[in-house]
């Protein structure tokens, strides 16, 4: 079935959901259908394939500013309208809230074609051998390179839809391919591991020997690391580091951590939070990005929002709950999320990133002189408090002596505060790519001076 036909289908069953709204009631149906492959390779054959179709609806009704929700994945007439009677039931349950409002329609945002008619032209034994390869290609690395902990393909496909009584009415279909591989490394008795991926919107697409590469090059890397001597120096996080620290910050800028007093952001709109130099943006509409879309899970189009510019702190993200409960001042950015159709609305990021410097990582580690490469943070949602601020995990990398990588580091941990780290950043490299952490976010090297690093 076309990418149209898809969307014309899901979109029917809503507005059936939506035209049984009664009187004073406003209701919002919201459905995916979705399928999702993964294929793991494992010493040259093929370990596990699953195959899997995901189809359901969630319903918000809204009546007296109180909310009602209700899923089912059973789309047959009757279930849909045991859902729907189940959604008025808890929202008569429910408290009031006046900023409980469904958005009113707006033209979506032209992020042009999601969906790729080449990815159904795909065989399955393709997407097959691709799995084996990249498992091969880590393993032909020979050396040190004693194995594959996991080595994996991947698709998915979605067609999401929502219609509410307000007038948005809207559906889009996604595809998305991926691969991702664990490279183990041994010597002398010690061992470690680190993964590479690629991402790209087609199976035809993807840089196999690339992500084997990255694997093969990051587990190498750190092989053989000791405990490093505690001292405050200079700390590079590598792209995949820099990722996973921007999706703490996420959570700590959302409207809704803001209100519900989670966030060490609270009150500081307008207020320098970070270096000058950086520049920190969420764009739902960017070309290429993991969650670039026309619109958020509650209909609302996808924009590009200023987080923070010049280190200077410029607003939140929101969904249409926040922004109503700021009043006038603040409109929702087009940041609802869903963990899919059995959730209401939340906030989250959609490709968050910040804005990439001049200079490549090689350069950046020639100007620090000594310091620390951070290439894999542990502990990271237990050390690092969105709340607080407090900052210490678990590190390995590498030591960088005179501007060079040196000698592999690990059983370390850094610390200090996510304020100091934001102010302390000393440089952004250049080298902006698309990871899949957190639903998409932008890693690349970061510079931040005056951390600890904590070893023997």
């Amino acid at each position: 079935m076309s990418s149209d036909g898809d969307a014309e289908a899901l979109l029917g069953i809503l507005d059936g959901l939506v035209a049984r709204a009664r009187v004073g009631e406003g209701v919002e149906a919201y459905g995916i259908d979705e399928a999702q492959l993964t294929i793991k390779a494992y010493d040259g054959e093929v370990e596990a394939l699953s195959s899997a179709r995901t189809r359901g609806v969630g319903i918000r009704v809204l009546r007296d500013a109180r909310f009602g929700y209700a899923w089912t994945s059973d789309l047959s007439d009757t279930a849909l309208a045991e859902t729907l009677e189940a959604a008025r039931r808890n929202a008569s349950a429910t408290g009031p809230d006046e900023a409980n409002v469904l958005p009113e329609p707006l033209p979506p945002t032209d992020v042009g074609s999601l969906d790729d008619p080449r990815f159904a032209e795909v065989t399955p034994e393709y997407k097959v051998a691709l799995a084996l390869r990249l498992e091969a290609a880590v393993r032909r690395a020979g050396g040190a390179i004693k194995g594959v902990d996991s080595a994996s393909y991947g698709d998915d496909r979605a067609t999401v839809g929502i219609a509410s009584s307000t007038g948005i009415r809207a559906a889009t279909t996604r595809c998305d391919t991926y691969v991702v591989v664990e490279a183990l490394a041994e010597a002398e008795g010690a061992t470690t591991s680190a993964y590479g991926l690629d991402t790209a919107r087609v199976a035809q697409d993807l840089d196999v020997d690339g992500a084997a590469a990255e694997a093969v090059r990051r587990a190498l890397l750190v092989l053989g690391g000791r405990k490093p001597e505690t001292d405050r120096i200079p700390v590079v996080f590598d792209p995949f580091a820099t990722a996973e620290v921007l999706g703490v910050l996420a959570g700590a800028l959302t409207a809704e951590a803001v209100q519900k007093g989670r966030s060490l952001f609270a009150g500081k709109v307008g207020q320098a939070i970070g270096a000058e130099r950086l520049t920190l943006v969420d764009d739902g509409t960017l070309p290429g990005g993991l969650s670039t879309m026309p619109w958020d899970d509650e209909g609302v189009p996808t924009s590009r929002t200023l987080l923070m510019e010049g280190g200077v702190l410029r607003g939140y993200l929101h969904n249409s709950h926040t922004a109503a409960r700021d009043g006038t001042t603040s409109t929702s950015t087009g940041n609802a999320s869903r963990a899919g159709f059995r959730s209401p609305p939340g906030v989250a990021p959609s490709n968050l990133h910040l804005l990439p410097g001049e200079a490549p990582p090689e350069a950046l580690l020639a100007d620090v002189g000594n310091g620390f490469y951070c290439q894999r943070l542990m502990g990271l949602h237990s050390g690092a408090n969105p709340v607080t601020g407090e900052f210490s995990v678990g590190v390995n990398g590498v030591m960088v002596r005179g501007g060079v990588l040196a000698e592999p580091v690990r059983e370390a941990t850094i610390a200090g505060t996510l304020p100091a780290m934001l102010l302390g950043v000393a440089a952004v490299g250049s080298d902006l790519r698309w990871l899949p952490f957190g639903g998409g976010l932008g890693g690349l090297t970061l510079v931040v001076e005056g951390m600890t690093l904590a070893g023997a």
